[in-house]
């Protein structure tokens, strides 16, 4: 009695999560250099979209992880908040952080 009692709770556990997963929508492009010009690009996430034939590697670079940081706190380490601002290709990509 005891597993028929399992297996029902599991199959009943099971179909509560099955109902509750969620995921985020497929992105419409793959990539989306963000830019200041309006006249040239497609307006996606808040930002204006780069032509992505025009996007190079500096794009998507970020200079600031060769500068160590101040550790001197109780963790011991420094986190530097990364976002389009810094790194004009994560406009449709999220957030990164570096760690120095």
């Amino acid at each position: 009695m005891k597993g028929v009692r399992f297996h029902v709770a599991f199959v009943l556990f099971a179909l509560a999560f099955s109902f509750a997963s969620a995921s985020d929508p497929s992105p419409l492009q793959d990539f989306c250099v963000a830019i200041n010009n309006t006249n040239d690009g497609v307006f996606v996430n808040g930002k204006f979209c780069k032509d992505p034939k025009l996007s190079t590697a500096n794009d998507f670079f970020f200079p600031g992880l060769n500068i160590p940081g101040n550790t001197a706190n109780q963790l011991g380490s420094k986190v530097t908040l990364v976002t389009v601002e810094q790194i004009l290709g994560l406009n449709t990509l999220g957030i990164s952080l570096a760690s120095t």
